[in-house]
């Protein structure tokens, strides 16, 4: 059996298993025009959840109706508010994008005596409101992005080799943690280019870049990079290559790099490092591909995990130019959400069982269909996104909101209650712009952050 009948029949597979007709994957335009309504109404309800309940926090615990810090211990930033804000633009809720802008322009303050984590501050807040300032034009969010990234460039500064520390101190500069990882020192290109693009200020491309070029100058005879790496030394302090944990992002934004700016140098180490993962990493088990973490100078397996966050990779194989590979990568994930209803947070490749019973409510396999829709706008990646939509709903829907889940192995699946900031930016978009055909978005010039900030294809209305 050819490849594409074998991926054909896992999205079949996956659609009976959840009771949805095959023939979703043939639906007419009005039936996705009636999904994306879905959940465009279903984000509005949860917004008003927030906004009642979590107004400026970082995030909304949404079964008790509390809230939670993210970035530093008491201390909110208005996290989900920021991810939030261009999804709301996309989807034309106009009057609760304006709501969350006003709050950002009166209330947002980085002038904070706490370490914030750089990787996470950048790709969630100086994303967030570069993304909303595209939207609408505001020059105030630019310039909260930009004083955001300079108090963030410290981080980098620290380093001998350009390598930002893990944390740093947003008031102060003072940095914490040197004991870094490839998605940790490498996540900055797209944010940081587009800034640099805004403000005419090459500082932020280029230290981004230079971050990024020193760890892949250091791959090995067989291409691979291992995952941990030191930015006081500069030199790798494990031995594991991976595609998910501690390194995904690492890789998208090589190819993001070359998409946004045309950045030869970011397309060629993207096509290298592909070869390389394609070669070494990718493994079958009971004919089904994984790319499981192995020594990345020998390509032996050091780890039978793999993570969901590995979903995203599918999308970047198609990308990238490995199609049929995407194809088959997602079947593996689209295979696993219909033997457990919700793809578990972390699978033992060698069996295909969950290795942990909760869930953080994650956004990688509808990234991974959006990515491979757009390249050939299959309708196959229609119905597997809104398989996995369904299954969101009827799952992780609560009193305020939407939750992570505690068990995905009880019937009904147990809840936790915690709605986390990437919710806002990532899956919600992902649905509605393979859903919605928003001619608020130019879909053949649409380029999203690992975050799904939108940093190019809005179309003014």
């Amino acid at each position: 059996m050819t490849l594409a009948r074998l991926t054909r029949r896992s999205a079949l597979t996956a659609l009976a298993a959840a009771g949805l007709s095959p023939s979703l994957a043939n639906a007419r335009s009005g039936d996705w025009m009636a999904l994306a309504a879905d959940v465009r109404s279903e984000f509005q309800w949860a917004w008003q959840g927030y906004v009642a309940k979590a107004w400026g926090k970082d995030e909304i615990n949404p079964v008790s109706g509390t809230s939670r810090s993210f970035f530093i211990k008491s201390q909110d930033l208005g996290l989900s508010l920021v991810e939030a804000l261009d999804t709301l633009w996309i989807m034309g809720l106009d009057a609760e994008f304006q709501a969350g802008v006003d709050w950002v322009k009166s209330s947002l303050s980085f002038d904070v005596d706490g370490e914030a984590q750089v990787f996470e501050t950048n790709i969630r807040l100086v994303g967030g409101l570069i993304s909303a300032h595209l939207a609408c034009g505001d020059p105030v969010l630019l310039a909260k992005a930009k004083d955001l990234a300079d108090r963030l460039m410290k981080a980098f500064d620290a380093s001998p080799h350009g390598l930002p520390w893990r944390y740093v101190n947003l008031k102060t500069g003072a940095v914490l943690d040197p004991e870094t990882n490839l998605a940790e020192i490498g996540t900055y290109i797209t944010e940081f280019g587009v800034l640099s693009q805004l403000t005419g200020d090459d500082r932020y491309f280029k230290a981004a870049k230079q971050a990024m070029k020193h760890a892949l100058d250091r791959r090995s005879r067989i291409g691979l990079m291992a995952a941990n790496i030191d930015a006081r030394t500069g030199e790798f302090t494990s031995r594991n290559a991976s595609i998910d944990v501690y390194a995904d992002s690492f890789y998208e934004y090589l190819w993001d790099a070359w998409a946004l700016f045309g950045d030869e140098d970011c397309k060629r180490w993207a096509q290298e490092c592909t070869a390389a993962q394609l070669a070494h990493q990718a493994k079958r088990y009971d004919g089904r591909l994984w790319f499981p973490m192995v020594d990345y100078e020998t390509g032996a397996v050091t780890s039978t995990a793999q993570s969901e966050l590995a979903a995203y990779y599918a999308g970047l194989l198609g990308q990238v130019g490995h199609k049929k590979e995407g194809d088959d990568y997602l079947a593996t994930f689209t295979h696993m959400q219909a033997t457990f209803g919700i793809i578990p947070e972390s699978i033992d490749v060698t069996t295909a069982q969950p290795r942990r019973k909760h869930t953080g409510l994650r956004p990688e396999y509808p990234d991974a269909c959006l990515n491979l829709w757009l390249l050939d706008r299959d309708e196959r990646y229609r119905a597997l996104a809104a398989l996995h939509y369904r299954q969101m709903k009827a799952t992780s829907r609560a009193p305020y909101g939407y939750t992570a889940l505690q068990d995905i192995t009880t019937r009904p699946m147990t809840q936790g209650d915690n709605c986390p900031g990437y919710w806002w930016s990532e899956q919600m978009k992902y649905y509605y712009l393979l859903f919605s055909d928003t001619p608020r978005i130019d879909y053949a010039k649409l380029q999203l952050s690992t975050e799904a900030n939108v940093l190019r294809g809005f179309r003014k209305v």
